[in-house]
């Protein structure tokens, strides 16, 4: 049991899986938030990448709207959107929007990094280091434009103002946990691949926070890998995917989500990895005793408000399993 209701979320990058188009693709993300919202799920949220054929989250805004138009009550929002790639005018009017066409259902969670390889980065925007500096002052424009005051100034995002989009900063290294206590803003830490400063990020964040409004307190969430099946060895199967993904990533292919197939020596060979058991430290793989039992313990040294999690999952109906019986251990320890 925890000792407080922890909520839980999905975060997606709408994968490709092989021999799947992109309209499958798309459409398997819908199912699946459809799912989520049915289980219990908190929120939805999409990361921003670009350059990459295995993932398809990268006009995020316009799937976030096709996932809201899908569901009803879920959050749905973005996890995040890369600042840095983007004008914050643009980013104000169109979450603006979402949020006005989907009243209280809109996250706007938003990071500093690219989201994509350094020569992308300057084809998306040839300022982004500038912009990447930027980071802080940008965040105060996108809050400035979402703020009632603002019907007063020169420039204005006026599909924004007064809109209840909650903003969320988003980070992987210690100077996100710095400026989301400066801004007293929630904050989300990516530990589902970046684990090595994340106790330090929290315990900076709870240290440092402060808010001029009394009512608002710190809020953590934290990212973790989550694969779960009917048993261990079901569970270990579906990683074969998961680790292929993670042998892409070191390779430069990119290769589209592969089929899992009966774990090898090779495979678990490339588990052994320091690299990558540092980059899958927060990864949870088992039946549901099994990860039931890692997520205590998991919260139990973080003392995280949510957990979002990512499934790497070839097949759909895989994922939606996986998901399911996550949900069904978050109730239970709640």
């Amino acid at each position: 049991m925890t000792a407080k209701k922890i909520a839980y979320s999905i975060l997606d990058l709408a994968l490709v899986s092989k021999g799947q188009t992109l309209k499958q693709t798309f459409n398997n993300t819908l199912k699946l938030a459809q799912h989520a919202e049915t289980f219990g799920y908190t929120r939805y949220w999409l990361a921003e990448h670009h350059n990459s054929s295995n993932i398809g989250s990268s006009a995020t805004t316009v799937l976030i709207g096709y996932v809201a138009e899908g569901t009803h009550t879920i959050r749905v929002g973005s996890g995040g959107i890369m600042l840095p790639n983007h004008s914050p005018l643009i980013v104000a009017e169109q979450f603006g929007t979402l949020g006005a066409l989907y009243p209280n259902r809109i996250d706007l969670g938003l990071g500093r990094a690219p989201g994509t390889d350094r020569e992308t980065a300057l084809a998306i925007r040839s300022d982004f280091m500038q912009a990447a500096h930027s980071f802080p002052n940008e965040l105060d424009k996108i809050a400035r434009y979402f703020s009632k005051e603002n019907a007063n100034a020169k420039v204005r995002a006026t599909v924004a103002e007064g809109v209840e989009v909650p903003l969320y900063v988003l980070g992987s290294s210690t100077d996100s946990a710095h400026l989301a206590a400066e801004k007293g803003l929630p904050y989300a830490f990516a530990s589902h691949f970046a684990t090595t400063h994340l106790s330090d990020a929290l315990a900076i964040y709870h240290s440092e926070f402060q808010s001029e409004d009394p009512t608002i307190t710190p809020y953590t969430i934290a990212g973790i890998n989550v694969i779960i099946a009917d048993s261990d060895e079901e569970a270990e199967r579906l990683s074969t995917s998961l680790i292929r993904l993670i042998i892409s990533l070191f390779t430069g292919k990119r290769e589209l989500v592969q089929p899992p197939t009966t774990m090898t020596a090779a495979l678990k060979e490339v588990m052994q990895n320091s690299q990558v058991q540092q980059m899958l430290k927060y990864s949870f793989i088992g039946s549901k005793a099994t990860v039931k039992t890692q997520i205590e313990n998991f919260l139990s040294k973080t003392k995280v408000d949510e957990l979002i999690a990512v499934t790497n999952i070839y097949d759909i109906k895989d994922r939606i399993r996986s998901y399911e019986l996550l949900s069904e251990i978050m109730k239970e320890l709640n």
